[in-house]
């Protein structure tokens, strides 16, 4: 389990990752109008605040390109809240 405050490595082939994952890529193509498509989760990184912060590295596949996004998605699971909060192209080179 993670420490408070600070971010601590999960599995990045969980299937609650996974999913999580596929969530942040179909949040930002609704709020982005866009058409990524999920590929895999590069890295994941837990950090537990008022529920768990996920820190993901996602790739996805972009007009048939392989591009690498930074994604948040913050889970409160006893809420059923579930948030992307951040959802950025990997090393800010957009």
């Amino acid at each position: 389990m993670a420490t408070l405050g600070g971010a601590t490595p999960s599995s990045q082939n969980s299937t609650e990752i996974d999913s999580l994952a596929r969530f942040a890529v179909e949040e930002h193509n609704k709020k982005e109008n866009a058409l990524l498509e999920f590929a895999k989760v590069v890295k994941a990184k837990e950090q537990v605040v008022a529920g768990t912060m996920h820190h993901l590295t996602v790739e996805v596949i972009d007009a048939g390109a392989k591009k690498l996004y930074e994604a948040k998605v913050w889970v409160k699971p006893w809420l059923n809240f579930k948030e992307l909060q951040e959802f950025k192209p990997a090393g800010d080179s957009a």
